[in-house]
């Protein structure tokens, strides 16, 4: 962390657990044929990036789903499956957010949509009482709110520009090599979070 004064957080797989297959497995139990090329980690349907820049919202996101069934499906149904990504808010993930506050300029970067930012709020007053993400960072960016989408590098210049951050001082944390790349080639410093590494027992440890 020598040199590092701000850092950027990705939000799903790095401070939220989630599921990509529990998603595929709900669409495909409701009709989605080809689920693994239609929502994935590394690929998926042009519908989901419209929903993600915020081009779309859940009513239009509804429909489209549905037409997309052998028969008509209720809007719950379709949500549900929808949802079924998202698992829980670790607390110590949390606490490490508020501690890192105390020392450097933290942001949030998700590529989400209307429909998962409803449920994750939900989730975490449950969890710990605050009902957005805006407590633990100085300013977040939202995909569906800003009208730009990781690995888009004007996404991450929009942030380095608004809050007047340099590269080589912003660390950059994401899950997804795409979204590191990018970021790496506008020269931030950045942590690859691969498959069953997690922020608070590989990246930010407790001192012994």
């Amino acid at each position: 962390m020598q040199g590092i004064k701000n850092i950027i957080f990705d939000l799903g797989g790095v401070i939220l657990n989630i599921d990509y297959r529990l998603t595929q497995k709900a669409f495909e139990d409701i009709g989605i044929t080809q689920e693994n090329s239609f929502y994935s980690k590394k690929e998926q349907d042009d519908l989901f990036d419209k929903l993600e820049t915020g081009k779309i919202g859940q009513e239009e996101f509804v429909v489209a789903i549905q037409q997309k069934l052998p028969q008509q499906t209720d809007s719950k149904k379709i949500l549900d499956a929808w949802n079924a990504i998202i698992l829980d808010f670790p607390l110590r993930r949390l606490q490490i957010l508020q501690q890192l506050q105390l020392h450097y300029n933290t942001f949030l970067l998700s590529n989400t949509n209307e429909i998962h930012e409803q449920t994750f709020n939900k989730l975490l007053q449950t969890t710990c009482g605050f009902p957005t993400m805006a407590v633990f960072f100085d300013r977040i960016y939202l995909s569906h709110r800003v009208g730009l989408r990781k690995p888009d590098p004007a996404i991450f210049q929009l942030i380095l520009d608004e809050n007047n951050l340099k590269p080589e001082e912003t660390l950059f944390i994401d899950d997804s090599l795409q979204h590191i790349e990018t970021a790496a080639k506008l020269g931030l410093q950045t942590i690859h979070m691969k498959d069953g590494m997690t922020m608070d027992g590989d990246i930010f440890k407790a001192k012994v």
